[in-house]
């Protein structure tokens, strides 16, 4: 038994001699968004498939809503909803027929026209699967997830190949899940995505994980550095740059700036003060925190956290 609603202890998962999952382990509380991050080839999709049942895993265990999934694997389904990185229909498929046909394997479901409703397809309930867009199509995927009223939403890449809008919209969709008190998994290649949604993140690398915690407590205890980008009213030598203390990463010439540092008040601070006793005025100053991305990139390269 477990208090979690999703806890996974030491999945393994091979693949003749490669061993893609090597001993993975994280929990997500409920009523949580968990991100589950990494790079091509690092083992996510192979943990999220283990998890819903589309591969058998070499070993391990992982409890969802309380029960041992490989133990209890059908009555665990009924508590998952899942949606994929592209969902494929039957070309002439409409969302209202695929819905009913999905409603129809589960005991208890939601109605059908509130979910077409809910995820915006009311309009397009009786059009071809091959004639709604990218958005539409990851909708209706969303839709599908919720026919059996689960209580743990697992997304794989949800928002791939969507254009900006598309993908605003969908985010929008999933804050209200939470909302609405559900459990979500959310596997993506968007760090920026993974920064705005989750409360929590797993990192995986190479089959294991590399570091958990809240996106702004990793990057607050990373040695993630802030970049300055400044521009001058005039061109200023590059060694007054290099004379700042902790600035590194330096590049650019003449008038303009950027450079890195882990301590930007008191880089600026000094930079400020060698200009104005110059007479140089400042045309433009930005200065950018570490963000998700750079602890990942940092992370999966091999460094330090």
């Amino acid at each position: 038994m477990s208090a979690f609603a999703v806890d996974v202890r030491n999945l393994r998962k091979s693949y003749g001699a490669v061993e893609a999952v090597k001993g993975v382990s994280f929990s997500i509380q409920a009523n949580e968004i968990f991100g589950l991050l990494g790079p091509n080839g690092a083992g996510k999709t192979s943990t999220l498939e283990c998890l819903i049942g589309l591969r058998d895993p070499d070993s391990g265990e992982f409890w969802i809503s309380g029960m041992d999934a490989r133990a209890n694997a059908q009555e665990v389904k009924g508590k998952i909803g899942v949606a994929l990185q592209s969902t494929a229909l039957q070309d002439k498929l409409t969302p209202r027929e695929a819905l009913t046909l999905f409603a129809s394997f589960h005991p208890k479901h939601d109605d059908v026209a509130a979910l077409l409703e809910r995820f915006g397809l009311s309009e397009k309930a009786d059009v071809a699967f091959e004639a709604l867009s990218g958005g539409q199509r990851q909708r209706l995927a969303l839709a599908l997830a919720f026919v059996n009223r689960p209580e743990v939403l697992i997304f794989d890449e949800p928002t791939m190949g969507l254009d900006p809008r598309a993908r605003q919209e969908l985010h929008a969709e999933i804050i209200g899940m939470k909302a609405a008190g559900h459990t979500i998994l959310l596997s993506t290649h968007h760090l920026d995505e993974a920064e705005k949604l989750c409360d929590r993140i797993a990192i995986i690398d190479r089959g294991v994980v590399i570091a958990t915690g809240a996106p702004r407590d990793l990057i607050a205890g990373s040695q993630a550095v802030q970049t300055v980008a400044v521009r001058c009213d005039r061109s200023v030598p590059k060694d007054w740059f290099e004379q700042l203390p902790d600035a590194r990463e330096i590049t650019g010439s003449g008038d303009e700036y950027r450079f890195a540092t882990a301590n930007a008040t008191l880089a600026v601070s000094e930079l400020t003060r060698r200009l104005a006793e110059n007479g140089v005025g400042i045309v433009e100053l930005q200065v950018r925190k570490a963000s998700l991305e750079d602890v990942f990139l940092r992370l999966t390269s091999g460094g330090n956290l």
